[in-house]
């Protein structure tokens, strides 16, 4: 079992929960791998997962900026879930991986969700991604703001109650 970290937005949250299961977008999670092991001379495991988890909070960023309308209230979010069929992909990002079907959400240990505190950031850096990712460095800052913000941690079971309340 490798533990993933797969970008998601709020309705796929709730598609999670009443579904019982989701398809990552284009099959695309982030993982601790060989290359991103590489890529850090030094790190433990836990300080890599964070590096996996950033990077899937970034891209969750991005699913948010393609449903900006759809997505209220904008907060990013990533699902940790072990998963046992991966390929690493590391011609795309060092930690990026493919998940070969769906997750179910007893596959899922955990879900990293933004507080209300993070709103304006995001919402400010799903205006500047697409510039950001172009090498703006005006848009860079703003994305990093967002970034800055802890993700708040909520166990599957707590899932559809996190959801309620939003």
């Amino acid at each position: 079992m490798t533990q993933v970290y797969i970008p998601a937005t709020l309705p796929m949250l709730e598609q999670l929960v009443t579904d019982g299961s989701l398809l990552a977008v284009n099959g695309t999670a982030f993982a601790v791998t060989p290359t991103l092991r590489e890529a850090y001379s030094e790190g433990d495991d836990e300080e890599l997962a964070d590096v996996a988890l950033r990077e899937a909070s970034l891209a969750s960023l991005r699913l948010l900026a393609a449903d900006a309308d759809e997505s209220p209230p904008p907060r990013r979010a990533v699902l940790s879930a072990d998963v046992a069929d991966v390929t690493v992909r590391p011609d795309l990002d060092d930690a990026v991986v493919r998940l070969a079907g769906r997750v179910t959400l007893d596959q899922v240990i955990a879900a990293y969700v933004d507080t209300s505190d993070a709103e304006p950031a995001v919402t400010r850096a799903i205006e500047a991604i697409d510039a950001a990712d172009l090498g703006d460095e005006d848009a860079d800052l703003i994305v990093g703001d967002a970034l800055d913000h802890d993700l708040a941690w909520y166990a599957n079971q707590e899932l559809p109650f996190l959801l309620d309340l939003l």
